[in-house]
């Protein structure tokens, strides 16, 4: 009898299931976080500015930890610090934390100096060349400590923390990041305004060395003045802190509401290994597109071969290689993608006509 029961059961489950979709046994790949990089500038040996024994070391890691502990509350925001204690990083090891992160935000976190005591408010830069003299002052406080770092002329070769525009081939590789690197620091400046009521002294650009190493929309926020009273006790207050890292954190909230990282983008593949080549058939492969004229020298390119420019309209196009045989472009693009050429593709020349691949 229990043998004749335990049948009827099991021929009711399948009647149940029978003219039934089918069971859907896709596992459902977990959404890509959004991940931040939070730096507390200078540590260690490298105090920052200091002004009556106020240390811009202290303030950045206190308000970056405060801001962190605000953005881990989201479960869907990674959080990953350059450091939690009072130790000295080299600027391309903060760069190098990211990078490997792959993040999504890079946020670098200081305090302000000027020989005027009179000098107040906030400021938050993003990667460009200086354009006039107060900016190029401020760049290299930031940039001078490259000169505490072992071996940096071997680190930074080519770039001078004193002419930050050394490095106008960096600033090509990252001008796709610009826009949104601009959006953020926008919304900190507002904040900043708004709810601190600090002077907003703007969004600016400038050679910051953390930022031209950093592949992702970058931002570094000057909280405020340590050389103004006012503004020195305000940061160097537990109270200051946390409304200065809640000011960030809801640039960073509403930055990252306008971006859907769980959208899917399908791109036009093309299987490269079939392409039929022929002797008038040239392959480049574009590193770079950019409102920026650069010499097509292959020093300002991370010493990638054979580089070339091309102009159209305003717009100029930088390529690297010449090549008859597709498989050397190909080697050729994965060597400028590893080097940071994130959208490098291959282009083909053919009767007079280039086209992408």
């Amino acid at each position: 009898m229990k043998i004749y029961i335990a049948l009827l059961l099991f021929l009711g489950s399948l009647q149940l299931h029978a003219g039934n979709e089918p069971v859907d046994s896709t596992i459902t790949k977990p959404a890509k976080k959004f991940t931040v990089v939070l730096d507390a500038g200078h540590g260690g040996k490298d105090p920052g500015k200091l002004v009556s024994s106020v240390r811009e070391k202290d303030i950045a890691l206190k308000v970056v930890k405060y801001l962190g502990k605000e953005l881990e509350d989201h479960t869907d925001i990674e959080i990953v610090y350059t450091r939690t204690t009072d130790k000295f990083l080299e600027l391309y090891q903060r760069a190098d934390i990211a990078n490997k992160a792959k993040a999504d935000l890079f946020i670098s976190v200081h305090c302000n100096a000027a020989a005027s005591r009179s000098a107040k408010g906030n400021e938050t830069w993003v990667l460009g060349l200086h354009r006039n003299a107060d900016n190029l002052e401020v760049v290299k406080r930031e940039n001078a400590v490259i000169l505490l770092e072992e071996d940096y002329e071997e680190k930074y070769a080519g770039f001078d923390p004193n002419d930050p525009a050394s490095f106008a081939s960096n600033l090509i590789v990252q001008e796709e990041y610009l826009d949104n690197s601009i959006e953020m620091a926008s919304k900190v400046q507002s904040n900043f305004e708004a709810d601190l009521k600090r002077k907003n002294r703007g969004v600016k650009q400038a050679g910051f060395a953390v930022l031209r190493l950093s592949y992702m929309p970058s931002v570094l926020i000057e909280t405020g003045f340590i050389t103004n009273a006012e503004e020195r006790k305000f940061l160097s207050s537990s109270t200051g802190q946390k409304k200065v890292a809640h000011a960030i954190y809801d640039a960073v909230i509403k930055y990252k509401a306008n971006r859907s990282l769980n959208d899917f983008v399908i791109e036009d593949i093309t299987d490269l290994s079939e392409t039929v080549e022929s002797n008038n058939t040239i392959y480049k492969v574009q590193i770079a597109a950019s409102k920026n004229k650069i010499e097509a020298k292959s020093y300002n390119f991370k010493k990638l071969p054979s580089i070339s420019r091309e102009q159209e309209g305003a717009i100029y196009r930088y390529f690297t290689g010449s090549f008859n045989d597709l498989k050397k472009a190909q080697d050729l693009q994965k060597k400028a993608v590893k080097l940071g050429y994130k959208s490098a593709f291959i282009v083909k020349y053919e009767n007079g006509e280039r086209s992408r691949l």
